[in-house]
């Protein structure tokens, strides 16, 4: 009998929130000098070295702080780093290179992640269990309520006053946060805020999961699905409406835990999801698929079908463009695997 997702229901106790914040394990190894830029995009080369500038001034503050009068020290200023850019530059290679040549503690999770770490430990214990990190990387960097943009903006202007830099990437600069989800006029003094703590750089480029490949993968029959399930020890094999409606009952800290030890992911029955809440959750679960390089295989509709055209048009169009890429990357790999 073949596993379920359905039938995982992980727990993640609060104090390992923040100890869990680390870069997915596919950039273990990730330096800024692993880091091919494309000669043709010369932003590329020019945010390697402003990463690498910024991680010896991580480093600088977390040696020290300034000397003020009769010799004492005060607390440095965290320095602050928004690599902006398009899917698939190699955003996240750059952020990983940057977690792993500062000084410990340090922190890396997604934008999403990290309002959840907050959400479960209440904001003054996740300051202070962030607070004496020397860098939190903070990975596609997006706002998406009201609720949002005040906690981020607090939680980041307290880090940063006590000496922890901040880094982001994002597809979406500082002061366009928010932009076609909700009055961002009435937020516009905490968006400000928030894009002061940044230095922005420029990352240019075409989708590298996208270069060269084909397009996404004709889903395959519900018996040939069963089958290859079957055929792979550790993958799990899901109907698509039961699969999103568990994901309604376990709060998305928990989706890391989910997958843990999956080895491929199998879903039966996939078609266009029409409820945003829903949609939402498979960005979320695809994120955490992603991180872990679970190959993802489905029947019914294409995985360039799940997000209708509606939903592309709007306020989250880029999170689920995201997600689609990321899936489709996912189902190339099962393809070449199998």
């Amino acid at each position: 009998m073949h596993e379920r997702l359905v039938d995982r229901s992980p727990v993640v106790p609060a104090d390992q929130l923040v100890a869990q914040m680390v870069p997915p394990a596919m950039f273990d190894e990730v330096s800024f000098a692993s880091y091919i830029p494309d000669p043709k995009e010369p932003s590329q080369a020019a945010a390697v070295a402003k990463a690498e500038e910024f991680s010896k001034r991580v480093t600088k503050i977390r040696s020290g702080g300034r000397r003020g009068l009769f010799g004492k020290k005060t607390q440095a200023t965290g320095a602050g780093l928004y690599l902006d850019g398009g899917f698939g530059v190699g955003k996240t290679h750059l952020l990983a290179s940057i977690f792993h040549s500062v000084p410990s503690p340090k922190a890396f999770g997604t934008f999403v992640e990290l309002t959840h770490v907050v959400g479960a430990l209440g904001f003054n214990k996740a300051v202070e269990a962030l607070a004496d990190h020397s860098v939190l990387c903070i990975d596609e960097f997006e706002l998406d309520d009201p609720g949002d943009t005040m906690l981020v903006s607090r939680l980041l202007s307290e880090l940063s006053a006590r000496g922890v830099s901040i880094v982001a990437t994002s597809n979406t600069l500082p002061g366009q946060l928010g932009e076609g989800r909700f009055a961002a006029q009435d937020f516009l003094r905490e968006i400000k805020k928030l894009g002061s703590i940044f230095e922005t750089i420029r990352v240019d480029g075409p989708d590298y999961r996208h270069r060269d490949l084909p397009p996404a993968p004709e889903p395959i029959s519900s018996e040939e699905l069963v089958s290859r399930a079957e055929a792979i020890d550790g993958a799990t094999l899901d109907n698509f409406d039961e699969l999103c409606k568990h994901l309604s009952t376990l709060h998305p800290s928990r989706y890391n835990k989910l997958v843990e030890g999956v080895k491929a992911v199998f879903i039966d029955g996939v078609h266009p999801a029409t409820d945003q809440s829903v949609a939402l959750r498979i960005v979320v679960l695809a994120d955490r698929l992603y991180d872990a390089s679970i190959p993802v295989t489905v029947s019914g509709a294409r995985l360039d079908e799940i997000f209708t055209p509606e939903m592309l048009a709007g306020g989250y169009k880029k999170k689920y463009l995201r997600a689609t890429s990321r899936l489709l990357a996912l189902s190339r790999f099962e393809v070449a695997a199998g």
